[in-house]
């Protein structure tokens, strides 16, 4: 991994610098929706951007590739069934960043869940500016994956826990 990223906590969600907020309804029950969030090695079966995502620090953290080569070994700072999952980059190949933070929020729904991701992040003038340039992107991305978890929740059966 290039680099190291300042260590923030879920408040960053609402200090940091620049933030994207996204939200999409899916019909699974929230509990379902966070068992497939918390599913780790799952998530490039659901996640197109995804290519590679494995558990790290004995399931306290995730070591992610994503597609064009970027890598993130992140920490898992919030871990709320059936409300919550959220985590922050501690390392990673991509330039420019020096702070990130992922939450996914799950509210009930009259259809099954209310999904808002919250991406978070600090980094130089250039690196925002990207960002922001990049966020129908990153919508588009957030929606279409949860799309695809919703279909694959609904193609399996409901579990305690995680399927790996």
């Amino acid at each position: 991994m290039a680099h190291p990223l300042r260590p923030v906590t879920l408040d960053f969600v609402a200090s940091a610098p620049l933030r994207l907020v996204f939200t999409t309804d899916a019909a699974a029950p929230p509990e379902a929706v966070f068992r497939g969030l918390s599913d780790v090695p799952g998530w490039p079966e659901w996640y197109g951007a995804v290519t590679y995502a494995r558990p790290t620090e004995d399931g306290r953290g995730r070591e992610i590739r994503l597609r064009g080569g970027t890598r993130f070994l992140e920490t898992i700072v919030a871990a709320d069934p059936g409300e919550r999952y959220a985590y922050r980059i501690d390392r990673t190949n991509a330039p420019g960043l020096r702070a990130l933070l992922e939450e996914w929020r799950l509210t009930p729904s009259r259809t099954g869940t209310r999904v808002q991701y919250t991406f978070a992040v600090d980094g130089t003038a250039l690196l925002r500016a990207a960002v922001r340039l990049a966020r129908p992107g990153i919508g588009h991305a957030f929606r279409g994956a949860v799309r695809s978890l919703d279909r694959r929740l609904a193609a399996s059966p409901p579990g305690p826990g995680p399927a790996r």
